[in-house]
């Protein structure tokens, strides 16, 4: 490894915020430099949310990205303003149950994640978020699925303690 550049974005309420934590905590578990910076407009439920995560091996000088490795759009306005930022050669994960065109590149790595169908299969759409993390961590191995495992144990604390095999589940694709 060296270093991944990436970027989720969709609307507040998705959990994108949390994808990315999870990701930089599990890269530090791992011994891995990491930086997290997150974004979000001032609604929070349906406004904008984003964040950057750079995982690497060795320090990470600046947070900011210009151009990512792997992206992870979860909305059609995050898909038409951020699949641009996406380098030749990465990754595109996308939420095709509301998103509704396909990628207009033909030098990236199009995911395309049913979460609706993937969600009501588990009978509860708020694991969408881990259904896409575990595509995006599967998909890349950006870190070990072991290591977010150990996250769900930080995360999911007191009473979301319960949520963990739900959360673990989802993000299986069980």
């Amino acid at each position: 490894m060296s270093t991944y550049k990436m970027f989720f974005a969709g609307s507040g309420g998705q959990g994108v915020l949390l994808m990315g934590q999870m990701i930089t905590y599990a890269a530090m578990l791992e011994g891995k430099e990491a930086t997290f910076l997150p974004s979000y407009g001032p609604e929070m439920r349906g406004g904008t949310a984003n964040c950057t995560v750079v995982v690497s091996d060795k320090p990470v000088s600046c947070p900011l990205i210009y151009e990512a490795d792997i992206a992870v759009v979860m909305n059609l306005p995050s898909m038409d303003k951020f699949e641009p930022m996406v380098k030749p050669g990465g990754y595109l994960f996308f939420n095709e149950s509301i998103i509704d065109r396909k990628p207009s590149r033909g030098d990236i790595t199009a995911v395309a994640v049913d979460l609706a169908a993937r969600t009501a299969q588990l009978g509860n759409d708020k694991v969408a978020n881990m259904v896409m993390l575990g595509e995006v961590v599967r998909g890349t191995g950006v870190v070990q699925v072991d290591t977010i495992f150990k996250v769900f144990e930080k995360v999911f604390t007191g009473r979301k303690a319960a949520l963990i095999p739900l959360n673990r589940k989802a993000f299986l694709g069980e």
